[in-house]
């Protein structure tokens, strides 16, 4: 219900969009979730040094335009941007996440686009002797460059960076063009041709929407479409781009200021200038003598690894590096590193190294095991003649010390017989040498649109998962390689991770698909791999790199089951196994590399081999995943895999109401199966252009079968509020059935698979439709998101029920490293809210283990004397003393499916107080899954007044009040001072009742 109202006139209070909406009013609103990137000119001035901007001139500053292939279409454009949202800003679109515009928005995809600017007000004042360096930091995807006339480059790869000197063009333009152009083809069409040609070799899997093409294309593989998303296949310049111009007669800017100005740059572009570009940038932290595949020595000392690549127009035949932590008072002094040539046109790679003492440095922990501790290291390189022009550049950057295992050797024999542990293969993870469990998300890309994302709404996406206990992200291979900063990645990921205290598992872009072997491929992955790799090594957030996503496994069932079978393994096998782990594995040695995300794991780590399908019976190896999407089986512990560690497992569910309402145009939408609420239904994928998808309806009778075993079918007077209940049903069973999966998970730690991994599948949203997220488009927290602050908690009590034997299993789990001890008081209660009986147990649980409490057997054991298995439910609350503090928790059986269960009105009255505190009371029966919901237009979280952490969609007993407060996030909600009156208050009772 609203507070002071009902749920029905929550629709009414908030209509859907009228079906036009101009660009500006639709981006102004938090509730539709995109909010307006600054412009990128304000933010580089705001970071830039005084006398830098000379040298380093952002492209964002200039005239762009944007036309199409026959000139019909010319607009005004920005850069960093894409195609779609330059004709949004000039009003030749609507919204593109707005109704079906995904299917009727596609002749933008199969068009060609070209920017052009005139670069004039970046090269007029260049100097006689001065370079000019053309610096992208990403083009999507397909484009030819063209400087004052002259062809500079074809680049067909997303995910590289690329610099040329310009200069010899920009001098003397043909014709008096001064124009930089970017005339990008379409992808689509571009993937056609490809195919088209005899010796195309077409991957043998299914695909989503534009089919068969993304194999040949280095670009972002969810942009053609993926089970959960959209396919707009943009292009654009969708990273900053930059014109560094290079004088070898001008002393640097250092030099040049004042002793107040003479501060290390902030980055490594703005150390940039004068006469040296920093083009790249590896700072890695290891431990002496450690590699990829072996156990670091926690003792040993550290070893700090920098390598810089620079152009420049002043050579140096004794240059050096100088590496400097000021927060502890080290440096390593100058040291030697390789001559510097001058050349503007080929990038000098320079590498030094030094070590220093264990115990000086404190260690980076993710924040649920200790601090993220960082430091700022500044990084100087001098040129041989310390007087001379142009001899210094110096940054700041910042970095933490740690070590990160994936453990994948067997078992030894002895320790698995000690422990029970089933034989075969560990694969876990280890941080500064001491096992832990992973508890975590994937992610997929933020929006359809790169350009358009913002740190704050990344940073809100981070904040959400660390709120939620969460310790690790895995970066799935499908999408992007998230970016370290805004600077040249247009928003913050890793340095966000970092500061947070998150793991993030990075993987290469390649996903769900067998990828052919050719030259052309090679050649154009092998600089994407080291470029990313290189500039991602100095974030201690990197747990490791994935050749991949699931891969491997589709590899193994094609050789299995076709004629030619061998030759995609071996195709596999060259690419996974040997090109990209030996790419990766020389460019760092203090993460692991996996051939795929979804793996049986190794047979040798050196040399490494991996196993693919050579395996024994019974043992268990590498990692797994599980989709049952047979709602009758989502609590059916045997269908559950055993594994060492689980990194995807998933249901999917609807968005809100709220979001809906961003998106759909007609009140006629508001409904469960309309024609736009089911075409966003991508699950399962119509594998072909066919619109609306024609397989949807698998998908959303997934859902809709879900809620009807298991929670009360959602059928009201009010269409309105049974079209919103029914979308939050399908997120309770969300979050019940992956709630369960995690508590089974977590319990394995201390059982023979010694599972120490749960990463569900998955964070966030990249539209408003049916999807696996906990978190929607608009930053808005599902029930599943909750559901995870719960059970992800450190130390959880769970009730594990079989009823094919009619058993109930009590587990205390715990993830501390050292042994906890405390109480649990389980607690029978009827529907209407009175005590029938209650016990306390005490107990231990050993470090990274679990503890079994109770077992029984037999319902009629089970259940309170004299009651039915309807009527009744049992509530679980533990107290322990873990790391000098007390911990809480608690959980609830119903003997039953809640469909069944006899329920009772609970007659909800909310208390409004200060600071958007809601205390919320049942003055009738018990109410499960008591939810509230923040208004349109904010964006934040729910947290218990008490403890502080989330807290939503818990059961409110009669007498046992519930007071919560909304932390909302100022800087993402238009709406900055709600009103209290436009929350709304909700429970499984809404389901059948106005």
């Amino acid at each position: 219900m609203r507070l002071g109202d009902d749920v029905a006139s929550l629709a009414a209070a908030h209509p859907p969009p009228p079906p036009y909406i101009t660009a500006r009013a639709l981006l102004s609103t938090v509730e539709f979730g995109i909010r307006v990137m600054l412009a990128f000119s304000i933010l580089v001035a705001a970071l830039w040094p005084a006398l830098v901007v000379a040298d380093v001139q952002s492209l964002s500053g200039l005239a762009w335009t944007l036309k199409n292939a026959d000139g019909s279409i010319v607009v005004p454009a920005k850069v960093p941007s894409q195609a779609h949202l330059d004709l949004l800003d000039a009003g030749i679109i609507t919204e593109p996440l707005l109704g079906i515009n995904d299917f009727s928005q596609r002749w933008i995809i199969n068009d060609n686009w070209t920017y052009t600017a005139d670069l004039t007000p970046l090269t007029q004042n260049m100097s006689a002797d001065a370079r000019a360096l053309l610096v992208f930091f990403g083009i999507d995807t397909i484009a030819n460059i063209t400087v004052a006339g002259y062809p500079v480059a074809w680049v067909s790869n997303q995910f590289q960076q690329y610099v040329y000197d310009v200069t010899d063009f920009v001098v003397a333009p043909v014709n008096d063009d001064t124009n930089v152009t970017v005339a990008l083809e379409s992808a689509y069409l571009y993937g056609l041709n490809v195919t088209a040609r005899p010796d195309a070799e077409i991957s043998p899997t299914g695909d989503f929407e534009y089919a068969g093409i993304r194999q040949f294309i280095r670009k972002t593989q969810s942009d053609f479409g993926w089970d959960w998303g959209p396919a707009f296949v943009p292009s654009g310049i969708f990273k900053p781009a930059y014109l560094v111009t290079l004088t070898p007669s001008r002393p640097h800017v250092a030099e040049e200021s004042t002793s107040s100005d003479a501060e290390p740059a902030s980055h490594p572009l703005l150390a940039s200038g004068g006469s040296v570009l920093v083009e790249e940038t590896s700072l890695e932290i290891s431990k002496v003598g450690q590699t990829s595949i072996s156990t670091p020595n926690q003792t040993a000392d550290w070893l700090v690894n920098v390598t810089l690549g620079v152009r420049s127009v002043v050579g140096s035949d004794y240059p050096t590096l100088t590496i400097t932590i000021p927060e502890l008072n080290v440096t390593s002094g100058p040291l030697p590193v390789d001559p510097i040539p001058v050349s503007t046109n080929t990038t000098t790679f320079l590498s030094a190294a030094f070590t220093i003492p264990d115990g000086v440095p404190a260690r980076w922990f993710p924040h649920n095991l200790g601090t993220p501790q960082l430091y700022n290291f500044t990084i100087a390189l001098a040129l041989s003649n310390a007087s001379a022009p142009g001899s210094l550049v110096s940054f700041t950057t910042r970095s933490g010390f740690r070590t990160v295992q994936l453990v994948q050797t067997p078992y030894d024999a002895d320790e698995a017989a000690a422990r029970g542990i089933t034989p075969g293969d560990q694969w876990h993870f280890e941080v500064n040498g001491r096992a832990f469990y992973t508890l975590g998300t994937n992610i997929i890309p933020f929006d359809p649109f790169y350009a358009r994302m913002t740190s704050a709404q990344v940073r809100w996406v981070l904040e959400s998962a660390v709120k939620s206990g969460q310790n690790m992200l895995r970066v799935w291979g499908g999408g992007i390689y998230q970016p370290s900063d805004e600077l040249t990645g247009g928003y913050d990921f890793y340095a966000t991770c970092d500061e947070l205290g998150i793991f993030a598992w990075s993987e290469l872009i390649f996903s769900d698909a067998l990828y052919p072997i050719n030259d052309w491929l090679l050649a154009s992955v092998a600089p994407e791999v080291r470029q990313n790799v290189r500039r991602i090594n100095r974030h201690p957030s990197n747990a490791q790199w994935a050749g991949g996503n699931e891969i491997e496994g589709i590899v193994i069932t094609v050789n299995q089951t076709l004629a030619n079978g061998t030759h995609y393994l071996d195709e596999f096998q060259t690419l996974f196994g040997e090109f990209l782990h030996d790419i990766v594995t020389e460019e760092e040695s203090s993460v692991a590399y996996t051939d795929c995300s979804t793996t049986s794991g190794v047979l040798s780590l050196d040399p490494y081999e991996i196993r693919y399908d050579n395996k024994t019976e019974g043992f268990i190896y590498g990692n797994g995943e599980r989709y049952n999407y047979d709602a009758s089986q989502a609590f059916n512990y045997s269908t559950y895999p055993r594994s060492r560690f689980m990194n995807e497992f998933g249901f999917h569910s609807q968005p809100s109401f709220y979001s809906w309402e961003e998106v759909l145009e007609s009140p006629d939408d508001f409904s469960f199966n309309s024609t736009v609420v089911a075409s966003r239904d991508h699950h399962p994928p119509a594998g072909s252009l066919t619109f609306p998808n024609p397989n949807a309806p698998q998908g959303q009778a997934q859902m809709t079968t879900a809620v009807e075993l298991w929670l009360p079918t959602p059928n009201t007077t009010d269409t309105n509020q049974t079209f919103a209940q029914w979308c939050w049903s399908t997120q309770v069973f969300q979050s019940l059935n992956m709630v369960s999966e995690i508590a089974f998970y977590r319990r394995g730690a201390g059982e023979g698979e010694n599972n120490l991994g749960a990463l569900v599948w998955q964070l966030n949203d990249i539209w408003q439709g049916a999807s696996w997220s906990s978190i929607e488009h608009s930053g808005r927290w599902k029930v599943l998101h909750y559901g995870m602050a719960d059970i992800f908690h450190p130390i959880v009590i769970y009730p594990f029920w079989t009823p094919d034997n009619e058993t109930l299993e009590i587990v205390v789990t715990s993830d501390r490293w050292e042994d906890v001890q405390g109480a649990a008081a389980l607690t029978w209660y009827d529907w209407s809210g009175n005590f029938i009986d209650s016990s306390t147990l005490p107990f231990t649980v050993p470090s990274l283990n679990n503890t079994l409490i109770l077992a029984i057997q037999e319902l009629d054991n089970i259940i309170p004397t004299n009651h039915n298995a309807t009527d009744v439910w049992l509530y679980l609350n533990i107290t322990a003393q873990a790391e000098n503090r007390t911990v809480t928790h608690e959980q609830y059986f119903t003997p039953v499916s809640l469909a069944t269960a006899n329920l009772v009105d609970p007659k909800i009255n909310v208390t409004t107080g200060a600071n958007l505190t809601f205390t919320l009371s049942a003055q009738g029966g018990v109410a499960p899954f008591t939810w509230l919901d923040h208004p349109a237009g904010t964006v934040g979280f729910f947290a218990d007044s008490e403890t502080g952490l989330p807290s939503n969609g818990f059961f409110l007993v009669p007498g046992i009040d519930r007071t919560v407060q909304f932390i909302p996030n100022p800087e993402l909600s238009t709406v900055t001072d709600p009103d209290p009156a436009d929350f709304v208050v909700r429970s499984l009772w809404n389901n059948t009742h106005l």
